[in-house]
């Protein structure tokens, strides 16, 4: 039967760096654990500083953060995602992220499922940058090979 020929992948965190988040922020991190070309998605951890925010962006598809430490909300919304919770967010929406209060290792953690493209916008809204699945495998690369570590295949489906 052809369900029981597709395989299941655990992918160990321990062996992927943390991926600093330039040009928008050198104290953003990220650690990329799948980037998918078929269908555009990408899952990383994020982890952000007190006092960080990433630039007003707007997605093109859906994206769910889930909060492991810390707190942190959006600029344009009254509520704030601490641990456990779940923020799911349509596509279309357009939002600032910022940490409210470090978690109890310093920093906000989270982990992200995107599907699609993030546009980063100016203060007129104009689209200034892209990120998406391909973006974020450049960036991985080229940090893979600026500190001598041997890249994973994370665009594998096994």
């Amino acid at each position: 039967m052809l369900y029981e020929q597709i395989d299941t992948a655990v992918i160990d965190g321990e062996s992927l760096p943390w991926v600093p988040l330039t040009p928008y922020s050198e104290q953003i991190l990220v650690k990329y654990f799948k980037l998918d070309p078929i269908r555009g998605e990408w899952i990383v951890m994020m982890k952000a500083p007190p006092g960080v925010q990433l630039p007003k962006h707007h997605h093109t598809g859906t994206v769910m953060v889930y909060t492991i430490e810390g707190k942190w909300k959006y600029e344009e919304h009254d509520w704030v995602a601490g641990p456990g919770s779940v923020v799911y967010e349509t596509a279309a929406s357009t939002h600032t992220f910022e940490v409210v209060e470090a978690g109890k290792n310093g920093d906000v953690l989270t982990l992200v499922q995107v599907n699609g493209d993030l546009l980063f916008l100016d203060g007129n809204d104009n689209i200034v940058a892209l990120e998406n699945w391909k973006t974020s495998l450049n960036r991985y690369l080229a940090y893979c090979e600026h500190h001598d570590i041997k890249p994973k295949d994370l665009t594998a489906f096994n």
